[in-house]
């Protein structure tokens, strides 16, 4: 049975005003928040009130509050603090899985919608990539590798994958860096990325797919390897 629709409440109205500062990048991570006077001006609202959003938001993992000093921005989605918290709760390989079904519904997409200032973007990436192997260099190679999926994700236009992917990609960076580490032990992959970005270049989204489950089962082949 529905029920008949409610205003938000003013506790609301201060968290969704604070969020939006956050997301915004008005107020940085890491950054201290105005002090409780100059918030209870701006948002016309009562101590209360104010200290009840921001009890809410710590909670959530998007403030927290050091004794004596004041509240900080600790997060800037608290999508992503709930996404960090899942992942830490969920196997690599289940976390793999929810990535590989985000990765091959963007790659499609990708093929369908890329423009050629995306495809600039993300020649880039690739061509980074490619030198980080030729060179051995992990951690430049790790941040490539980001990079180029999330501008590939970028490039759907879908703002729900993007801030999903993101996300989530933030929850797997470390165990990423393990795995590849210990998968190629300082050898890696040559151009492992080309018929990916051909495929979306060409507009091939089918190729682009099955390209994409192939490096997700290579992960997943050598994440089961590393539980066993």
């Amino acid at each position: 049975m529905l029920q008949k629709t409610t205003r938000l409440s003013l506790v609301d109205q201060v968290i969704i005003q604070i969020e939006s500062l956050i997301e915004s990048g008005s107020w940085m991570v890491g950054a201290k928040i105005p002090p409780e006077p100059d918030l209870v001006n701006d948002l016309q609202v009562s101590r209360n009130t104010l200290r009840e959003g921001i009890r809410a938001l710590c909670h959530a993992g998007v403030l927290v509050t050091k004794q004596g000093d004041g509240t900080y921005v600790s997060s800037n989605s608290t999508l992503g603090v709930a996404i960090q918290r899942r992942a830490r709760k969920s196997s690599l390989l289940d976390t793999l899985e929810v990535r590989g079904a985000l990765e091959r519904e963007a790659a499609k997409l990708s093929a369908e919608r890329r423009t050629e200032e995306d495809v600039e973007r993300i020649r880039f990436y690739q061509q980074e990539c490619n030198s980080s192997s030729v060179n051995g260099d992990l951690k430049r190679y790790v941040a490539a590798d980001i990079k180029l999926h999330q501008t590939i994700v970028e490039s759907t236009r879908n703002q729900m994958l993007i801030d999903l992917y993101e996300h989530i990609t933030d929850a797997m960076q470390d165990s990423i860096t393990a795995i590849l580490k210990k998968q190629f032990a300082g050898n890696l992959p040559p151009k492992q990325h080309d018929e990916l970005v051909d495929a979306i270049v060409a507009q091939d989204a089918d190729t682009a797919v099955r390209v994409v489950q192939f490096f997700i089962d290579e992960l997943k082949r050598a994440t089961e390897m590393e539980e066993v």
